[in-house]
């Protein structure tokens, strides 16, 4: 949410569930109006999934054919409630259907899984045909934040989804068993990422409040004080 990057076209989040959903459609309208050939995937999860500006957004996102795929990350817990206690449908995904929206579920805990279905999704939007919505049914391990002791499931159900069927463990077991990597170029790459992490991390720390100044940077209607009227 708090990551935003125009260089590598990654425009962040919104603290507004799901307004991040009509923003994405805005963009591949401009992707659209531009003919780049640029696909866009408008993430939002199984809570927002629930928020009418989702289906105004998939009716226009439909009349327009835009190259938009909705990525609906569906964790099962949204912020904390089951999606059989929340949410009326079982396949989030059907209810695009409704705006003549094709898409699919798929089974997010399965890597290989995700990346086939997403090249479907991106060639369905770059031939034309409109909107995508994939469903990935994934899980968390942790709550939807520091302060969420998460006691809407059990340590057990935890648990057993990682040992059972954690992704990256399961791509490991992949790489090791088919003799694409070994044990010591995953620990490589490993190394790598958490030396990437906790650079940042430094950086984040050490680097300096932004000046006062910057308060109105990029602010372009305040309240006229009155008086100045």
């Amino acid at each position: 949410m708090h990551m935003f990057s125009k260089e590598k076209h990654f425009y962040g989040g919104h603290g507004i569930v799901a307004a991040q959903v009509p923003l994405g459609a805005g963009l591949a309208f401009a992707d659209k109006y531009k003919d780049n050939g640029r696909v866009t995937f408008t993430y939002f999860g199984d809570g927002a999934a629930n928020q009418g500006q989702v289906y105004e957004t998939f009716n226009m996102a439909a009349l327009w054919g835009l190259p938009c795929i909705f990525v609906i990350e569906n964790n099962q817990y949204a912020m904390g409630t089951s999606q059989q206690r929340s949410t009326s449908s079982a396949e989030i995904w059907e209810r695009g259907k409704a705006f003549g929206i094709p898409g699919e579920a798929v089974d997010g805990m399965d890597v290989l899984a995700v990346k086939a279905a997403g090249e479907t999704a991106v060639a369905h939007c770059r031939s034309g045909k409109g909107p995508y919505i994939l469903e990935i049914k994934t899980y968390r391990y942790r709550g939807h934040s520091m302060s969420d002791p998460a006691k809407y499931r059990t340590r057990e159900e935890v648990q057993k989804m990682r040992d059972e069927r954690d992704p990256i463990e399961a791509v490991r077991s992949l790489l090791l068993t088919g003799k694409h990597a070994t044990e010591d170029d995953l620990k490589a790459i490993d190394k790598d990422i958490k030396k990437i992490v906790n650079e940042s991390a430094d950086f984040a720390k050490e680097s300096p409040e932004p000046h006062l100044d910057e308060l109105w940077t990029d602010i372009y209607a305040t309240e006229v004080p009155q008086e100045a009227v």
